[in-house]
């Protein structure tokens, strides 16, 4: 039996009760955009112009990612595979049902830092399954690893890992902390930067991210690729073609079986190969707030917690962008927050207008939001 399914009976009792719509699996009902509230004209050019922002050259993503890498990090080296990318896809989903889609959406494509937010995902489940006690206690007490001894790396809580703001020291999967992105003009003084205390300062970090991951693979104990499916991807009805990959040396033995930590990103190379269409499925289960048909999923309070601002970065939350105060995209909601992964990969969640977004490689957030809000049919008066 599951370790979660006690809890998964638990949750049940409080189901989701309404009359929402949800895809079935291998079917998703489009509707006219005229029924979604949307002017046909002004949505069709929306996506017109999403579409003429589109970059998908190199399709090599193995050596784009070198080639942005490598100038500038030390010894960088591509660590888990990579797949070359097609054409531009995307989706707009309004109020459960299709309004407009284009591209493959079934091509299981790399989706970078879109991962995270899967990663942030898996930290939910934890938490409602009682693996994490307190987002704010440190790491440390429940994985008791080399990795957070000494007296700073010991401060860390789940809390900074979730908001890139830990500052943790180390190496992992033979990359230190440092050379993901070293600060400063002088190499020599790379290794020796100054630190901050946990939880001050905000860096974006893939190393630390991969150190969330390998800490919640410790709690979990099985690999977060069989949790994600399990828990998320099987019950929203998600295709079998996605895969979430670490690196060739990222494996690791965990009561006595051979596991894989996971990647954050393809900053290395590995990380989250996944479809369009099962993208915006799991956009649709964060609109509809952890909630699928009949199913508690995980719990409605994470969508509260995943918007906690970083203090000195507050348009992030937990591996979230957020639109605090509305100034990434003044036309969306403050409410509004996004996934977002390196060359143009996207999934962006608005409650208010009952709107879950995906684009790929297609790197105009922003600006293509604003003019699909744009395309919604104001009341009158």
């Amino acid at each position: 039996m599951p370790r979660w399914l006690p809890l998964a009976l638990l949750l049940a009792t409080s189901a989701v009760q309404s009359d929402d719509y949800f895809p079935e699996r291998d079917y998703w009902e489009q509707r006219p955009a005229s029924e979604l509230g949307f002017d046909p004209d002004g949505l069709d050019e929306a996506v017109a112009w999403a579409r003429s922002q589109a970059d998908t050259d190199p399709s090599d993503l193995y050596k784009m990612i070198y080639n942005h890498f490598a100038p500038r990090e030390p010894d960088f080296r591509i660590l888990g595979p990579t797949r070359p990318r097609a054409g531009d896809s995307g989706m707009i989903i309004r109020n459960g049902y299709i309004a407009a889609s284009w591209g493959d959406l079934d091509r299981a494509d790399m989706v970078f830092s879109v991962a995270k937010s899967f990663l942030s995902t898996v930290a939910a489940l934890a938490l409602d399954d009682g693996a994490i006690i307190d987002l704010d206690e440190p790491v440390g007490r429940t994985v008791q690893e080399d990795h957070f001894a000494g007296p700073h790396n010991s401060a860390i809580t789940w809390h900074h890992l979730l908001q890139q703001t830990s500052e943790w020291e180390g190496t992992l999967w033979d990359v230190p902390d440092w050379a993901d992105r070293p600060e400063g003009d002088d190499p020599a003084d790379w290794p020796n930067r100054e630190l901050q205390a946990p939880g001050s300062r905000y860096k974006y970090n893939d190393v630390r991210v991969n150190l969330l991951a390998y800490s919640l693979l410790q709690v979990m104990r099985e690999p977060l690729p069989v949790v994600l499916r399990e828990r998320i991807m099987d019950p929203i009805g998600a295709s079998p073609s996605w895969r979430w990959h670490g690196y060739h040396n990222s494996w690791v033995e965990l009561d006595g079986q051979h596991m894989q930590s996971v990647s954050g990103g393809g900053h290395f190379g590995g990380g989250m190969f996944i479809s369009t269409e099962d993208m915006a499925r799991f956009g649709l289960l964060f609109k509809r707030r952890g909630g699928w048909d009949d199913q508690r999923v995980f719990s409605a309070d994470w969508i509260d917690t995943l918007a906690q601002p970083v203090a000195d970065r507050p348009d992030y939350g937990y591996l979230w962008w957020l639109n605090t105060d509305r100034e990434r995209i003044p036309q969306a909601p403050e409410s509004a927050y996004w996934a977002a992964g390196f060359g143009g990969n996207f999934i962006y969640v608005d409650e208010e207008n009952d709107l879950v977004i995906v684009l790929r490689w297609i790197p105009e957030l922003e600006e293509t939001v604003a003019r699909v809000l744009d395309a919604i049919n104001q009341p009158e008066g």
